[in-house]
């Protein structure tokens, strides 16, 4: 008989330490907390404050200490400056989510978390997330400033579409564009003191598709000068947005506009211009960077692709695979199991603005005659467009980190091999699912016979005593009694190919 184990051979063996020389700080928006290893100083808990001076004598603190690594949360924006100050040291910072170094609750506090973090990222249990070079974050502020600035002016162009309604003018109504050539005609002739609806109409733009007759009858309306005033108001900040918009476009292009394009480009996959685009070439620019066309894919136009890879930097190595960086979009399935059953699946939610950008181009690649629009087209039939947009967006997720992590050259097959291939899956699916059968029926072995697609028929035949057939026509393989056991059952749900037919009797 074996000896019984005592308790102190059962206890768990300690966690090793990963980092030795790590600090933890705990980031806030008037002062930081830091707490470094007890053996690194008698005073292992600082406090900061968050000027600049003091973020200095913070790190100097850090060096002394030999400190080679720190963990912080990415509390608002405050922890940008010290990551700064602290990259230029060369200690590497490691910023972590919030969420994923919840403490024990109960024991909240400023030197507690600071501690906790030291603590989880000596034992290497902190994953850090992704932030890109400096060039890129550069480029991404950029880019997020100009997503600001068309969004204020958006709200303009509502003011400027309510003003003139207030006044009963229906412009909007006959005109699909307030800021196109017809719309920006008839607004500054307005604030210039137009009011004659013949005069006006007669700045229309031959694309429009309403008469001078319509636009005129539209004009009519009750001039109000708190409405003009507003309406004046309203273009100005349009403009102003507009001119601010246009800086940012040139300063864009000049932080890209460093490199030359390392060789020819393929040609354009998408030839319209988009609404909202900078005005530069961006596919030369962004070849010169990353050495690839990201355009090719379908749903990727210029202006996409340059905030995509503003968002996810152009070194894509900090994820290891497709898998690391559908999961960090949050567009892979989610993994809830207890007690050996999966309790959801559902993706997590996120505010990621690369997976809001891989969603908006899953929906214009439904429209197109692809393999992945045929794919979002027969998902969507399925399980639905909230869905299928999930699954195309994460499709063209791995199809990016392939393009820029291994410089794949997209080809697309066509709407055919989706379908081909899909049909495939099915007839695999079937025939595995119709083995069982043949096993629990008895047919095995050198009686078997094959369940190929379109051969055999499953029915359940009612009468008297209530039987499961299996026949091929009119010739009957096999009977069996229907008890609504759950083998009956599974055959009785079972999915044969389309040849095939399944009849339920009363």
């Amino acid at each position: 008989m074996k000896p019984i184990p005592s308790k102190k051979s059962r206890r768990a063996e300690p966690l090793s330490t990963v980092n030795p020389r790590a600090a933890g700080i705990n980031v806030g928006a008037e002062f930081h907390v830091v707490a470094v290893p007890p053996e690194c100083d008698a005073e292992a808990v600082r406090t900061f404050r968050s000027f600049t001076g003091d973020l200095h004598r913070l790190a100097d603190w850090l060096v002394a200490c030999r400190i080679e690594t720190v963990a912080m949360e990415s509390t608002e924006v405050y922890w940008i400056a010290l990551y700064a100050i602290l990259e230029a040291r060369r200690i590497r910072v490691v910023v972590v989510n919030a969420r994923d170094v919840k403490p024990v609750p109960g024991r909240k506090t400023d030197v507690n978390d600071a501690r906790w973090l030291l603590q989880l990222h000596a034992y290497g249990l902190l994953r850090g997330r992704c932030h890109p070079p400096g060039d890129i974050a550069a480029l991404r502020a950029d880019l997020r400033r100009r997503e600001r600035l068309l969004d204020d002016a958006a709200s303009h162009i509502q003011h400027m579409q309510k003003a003139p309604t207030q006044m009963n003018s229906q412009l909007h109504h006959v005109v699909s564009d307030s800021t196109g050539k017809t719309g920006r005609r008839i607004i500054r002739a307005i604030l210039d003191g137009t009011r004659d609806p013949q005069v006006l109409a007669s700045d229309r733009d031959g694309r429009c598709k309403a008469s001078v007759e319509t636009i005129a009858q539209a004009l009519e309306r009750n001039d109000r000068p708190e409405h003009l005033f507003a309406l004046e108001q309203a273009v100005a900040l349009y403009d102003a947005d507009q001119e601010r918009v246009a800086a940012c476009d040139r300063r864009i292009e000049a932080g890209l506009a460093q490199l030359t394009p390392p060789e020819p480009l393929p040609a354009p996959r998408h030839k319209t211009r988009q609404p909202n685009a900078v005005n530069f070439d961006v596919r030369a620019a962004l070849h010169a960077v990353i050495g690839v066309d990201p355009t090719q894919i379908h749903g990727f136009g210029p202006s996409p692709a340059l905030r995509l890879v503003g968002a996810c930097g152009t070194d894509l190595s900090a994820w290891p695979t497709a898998k690391h960086f559908t999961s960090w979009l949050c567009l892979s399935p989610g993994n809830k199991i207890s007690g050996g059953k999966v309790l959801s699946a559902r993706t997590r939610r996120s505010h990621n603005r690369a997976s809001a950008l891989l969603r908006l181009a899953a929906v214009n690649v439904g429209k197109t005659d692809s393999a992945l629009g045929a794919c979002y087209r027969r998902l969507a039939m399925g399980v639905g467009k909230s869905k299928a947009i999930t699954a195309t967006a994460r499709k063209l997720a791995v199809l990016f980190y392939n393009t820029l992590r291994h410089g794949m050259d997209y080809s697309d097959p066509g709407a055919p091999y989706d379908e081909e291939r899909h049909r495939q899956r099915v007839v695999q699916n079937r025939e595995r699912r119709a083995k069982p059968l043949m096993v629990a029926t008895g047919i095995a072995g050198d009686s078997a016979i094959e369940l190929a697609p379109g051969t055999y028929i499953v029915r359940i035949d009612g009468g008297g005593a209530r039987r499961i057939v299996l026949a091929a026509g009119e010739t009957t393989i096999l009977s069996v009694p229907f008890r609504r056991s759950p083998f009956d059952l599974m055959v009785s749900r079972m999915d044969f190919p389309d040849s095939a037919a399944v009849r339920v009797g009363k």
